[in-house]
């Protein structure tokens, strides 16, 4: 699937050059002002960040948030004008795993060679974990690719520890790429870092005088960076990022069968509207009265999300209330 996405976006690139696309006839470059500096972020996390380090210079910048219709990072196409905002932008942000394969293609295409690009994974390093499958998850179907070496998870910007490490270097990048404002920057950084500092504290606080510290998803699970920050155990029905929307009896019953040995008074989901495998899991338990929380991946966040006020911060705070409930 992954592959097919790369060869969709090749031929954007190619429909791109045949109709005459190019940087001169984007969307609003007549009005865009010479000395603003254009930021494509892929995914909202990426986005809120930056947008908390300009802070009020944000007038500086033309930030753009590509996937804000709520499409999850791994099913996203590029539009041509997706190809086009990146290949004209000054700083370009994403995730870099295996789902952002199609970048490579759009890079090459960039009319502005002095850009930025930021990789997520690679600033990371070392710090960037394989998707693990644990007891009970079901297995993925091969596709082929597992000769072409492991697959990461991409899911870090739930872990706050990250996030402290990748705003610190996006600050850098955004200091060096307008080192006019570097000192707003830097002021705007080391304030959000005590944010996310003090939240980190929160959720350490939080698993420290929790009654149990095991979660079980009947869904995908994205957040083994944040259970790996705080000790916690899990279960769940698929890794983060599963494209698989169905779980076979012998998952649901493995599931249930936890939540009764571990007496667990909660089952888990991310985003959604459709929590039936979670549902499921529940009705097989021998009590069938466990709770069904839900954990933000921030994977869906809209534009209509970002004006109504949605930020990292928030949500992971929200994240934190959930987390209690659940290990409680």
């Amino acid at each position: 699937m992954k592959k097919m996405i790369a060869v969709l976006v090749s031929l954007t690139l190619m429909c791109g050059v045949f109709t005459g696309c190019s940087a001169a006839n984007a969307p609003n470059a007549a009005e865009r002002q010479t000395d603003q500096l254009r930021i494509v972020c892929t995914i909202f996390p990426e986005y809120d960040w930056a947008r908390q380090i300009l802070g009020d210079q944000a007038g500086r910048a033309e930030l753009t948030m590509l996937l804000d219709s709520g499409v999850d990072l791994h099913s996203y196409q590029p539009t041509t004008d997706d190809i086009i905002k990146i290949s004209t932008c000054d700083l370009f942000i994403y995730v870099g795993g295996e789902s952002d394969a199609w970048v490579e293609d759009a890079l090459k295409e960039a009319a502005n060679q002095d850009m930025v690009v930021i990789d997520l994974l690679d600033v990371l390093g070392a710090g960037v974990k394989e998707e693990e499958v644990v007891e009970g998850m079901e297995a993925e179907e091969e596709s082929g690719a597992a000769e072409e070496g492991p697959e990461y998870d991409e899911h870090v910007w739930l872990s706050l520890k990250n996030a402290k490490a990748l705003c610190a270097y996006i600050a850098e990048q955004l200091c060096a790429a307008d080192p006019a404002n570097a000192d707003a920057y830097a002021a705007n950084v080391n304030a959000y870092l005590e944010q996310l500092d003090q939240l980190d504290r929160d959720y350490q606080t939080a698993v420290n005088s929790a009654v149990c510290r095991t979660l079980l998803f009947g869904d995908r699970f994205p957040f083994r960076y944040l259970a790996d920050d705080y000790g916690l155990d899990y279960y769940a029905a698929f890794v983060g990022c599963s494209a698989e929307t169905e779980a076979s009896f012998e998952t649901v019953a493995f599931l249930a069968g936890k939540v009764d040995e571990l007496g667990l008074t909660s089952v888990m989901t991310i985003e959604g509207a459709q929590h039936k495998i979670a549902e499921t899991i529940v009705q097989n338990t021998a009590n069938k009265d466990q709770q069904i929380l839900t954990l933000d991946s921030l994977q869906a966040v809209t534009a209509s999300d970002v004006a109504a006020g949605a930020t990292y911060l928030a949500i992971m705070r929200s994240n934190l209330a959930v987390l209690k409930d659940a290990l409680n």
